[in-house]
């Protein structure tokens, strides 16, 4: 495979984006306008959505999800049952790192950059609500890299085709990176104007900016939590985000979940492109989901997975890690994907749900950063979980008292898809308790869950001394390393 150039030079701002014709002493005569020298921030906008969130749910290429081959088992929502070495047993191809890496560079935050650098108030034709999102969605897509990386280049990585060039970006912090990015989502909050001009080319919100409003503060104060015990200010900014939510409007029903419906303008859900489509069936539903759901008699078993078919409807669970020659013994008896569910082509993949939240508003309260009782969090969170699929939670269901645990383990349980974030808050709080593993099971990584992954070889070639010097900030380049925000 030929190396790409640098990603921090290498611009893709969709096949629209065309190289402007040579005007030099003749611009007038030379230019043409059917060949645009830049491109509405609405086609950008579509092409950078759609890579993005496509890169964060599941990519379609084998070798190449890290949310649904890698972080999806680690946290025991599936199991392979074969190439259990994709993932499952905690190796990690480098061509995950590599690609996930370029993605989120190249397709998402260059062309979230190019859409503020073409709308801002600088611009041709200014429109502070496309600016808003251009800010909002680099802040979203750093916090998920921070997240899995640790410290990466941050500050100076979109500097490759600024008047003083820089190549050779340094890494940043994971502390500094979520206060610029705490930074950002605020003002993105205050860039977007539900008054203010239209945009095209939405596939996520579809032009609603309150929408997008109450997703960036929502993140917002997902992120303050989520470093609370770390940034003794933390507390005090979620408090005022919650005592002012005209300034600061956040998702308040399951109507407002932040999901990439597929269909329409976007392509196909990748899960369907891989299940369906290529009619790959390596992946079993995780005996840690089953077996606790079945304990809790929880009905979103039935939304999550499908009895297998052999196993005359009963649900049973599959072991993580187990070699090929054991794990396709299971084939027929565990529990799969319910692909009516997740793998249609318009399924949509979650970024933020209400019941997500409202769990995070749980913990803040038990743990005395916001006001507000902690319990009832804790039951509109179970509540509005069920509700995102149409279901009523049973009775008795939510009487369990709301310790960290229990709102952690409840919050997995409504997280089911979205393995990244599930993966971040295991690692962060150490919940739910994960099962002792099988004894057949062959674990790489001395049998210890993946802390965050290993940043790409592409970087030791082309950033040799930045990407030595932002693992010294972490502690080491390797699979074991605590990130910032652990507890």
């Amino acid at each position: 495979m030929k190396h790409m150039k640098k990603i921090y030079t290498y611009i893709t701002v969709f096949a629209l984006l065309v190289f402007s014709a040579c005007t030099d002493g003749f611009e007038e005569m030379n230019e043409n306008p059917n060949e645009p020298t830049e491109v509405s921030p609405q086609y950008i906008l579509t092409f950078a959505l759609e890579s993005t969130i496509n890169n964060y749910w599941g990519n379609k290429t084998r070798n190449q999800r890290l949310n649904f081959d890698h972080a999806m088992s680690w946290v025991g929502y599936l199991t392979r049952n074969i190439y259990e070495s994709e993932g499952d047993n905690y190796n990690v191809q480098p061509s995950v790192n590599i690609s996930n890496w370029e993605v989120f560079y190249t397709d998402g935050l260059i062309n979230f950059e190019k859409i503020v650098e073409f709308s801002d108030e600088n611009s041709d034709d200014p429109n502070s609500n496309y600016e808003g999102i251009g800010i909002g969605m680099k802040a979203w897509t750093y916090a998920l890299m921070t997240d899995v990386w640790g410290a990466i280049p941050y500050s100076q990585a979109l500097s490759g085709t600024a008047e003083e060039a820089i190549y050779s970006p340094e890494y940043d912090t994971q502390e500094s990176i979520y206060a610029g990015i705490i930074a950002d989502l605020e003002l993105a909050n205050s860039k977007l104007d539900v008054s203010g001009d239209g945009i095209s080319g939405d596939i996520l919100f579809n032009g609603d900016i309150l929408l997008w409003k109450k997703f960036f503060n929502s993140t917002r104060f997902k992120l303050l939590n989520r470093q609370a015990h770390v940034v003794s200010s933390s507390a005090a900014e979620m408090q005022a985000m919650l005592a002012d939510p005209t300034t600061y409007p956040m998702i308040e029903s399951t109507d407002d979940i932040a999901q990439l419906n597929y269909g329409g303008l976007s392509s196909n859900n990748p899960w369907n492109d891989v299940l369906i489509q290529q009619s790959r069936t390596d992946w079993n539903i995780s005996e840690a989901l089953v077996d606790v759901m079945l304990e809790l008699e929880d009905p979103r078993l039935e939304v999550y997975a499908t009895p297998g078919s052999l196993a005359d409807g009963v649900y049973s669970g599959h072991p993580n890690g187990l070699p090929g020659e054991i794990a396709t013994l299971y084939l027929g008896y565990s529990a799969t994907i319910n692909q009516d569910n997740f793998a249609q082509t318009n399924s949509p993949a979650v970024l933020m749900s209400y019941a997500e939240l409202l769990f995070i508003k749980a913990e803040a309260a038990l743990d005395g950063d916001i006001s507000g009782d902690p319990q009832e969090f804790y039951e509109a969170g179970i509540a509005a979980s069920f509700d995102q699929y149409g279901l009523t939670v049973p009775a008795g269901y939510a009487s369990g008292t709301a310790d960290k645990e229990s709102i952690m383990t409840q919050k997995w349980l409504a997280l089911f898809g979205q393995g990244i974030e599930a993966w971040t808050e295991l690692r962060r709080t150490g919940y739910p308790e994960l099962p002792d593993h099988d004894p057949r099971a062959i674990f790489m990584n001395d049998g210890v869950l993946p802390t965050r992954i290993v940043y790409p070889s592409t970087e030791y070639s082309l950033n040799a001394s930045n990407v030595a010097a932002g693992a010294s900030l972490i502690g080491g380049d390797n699979m074991k390393t605590e990130l910032w925000w652990v507890e």
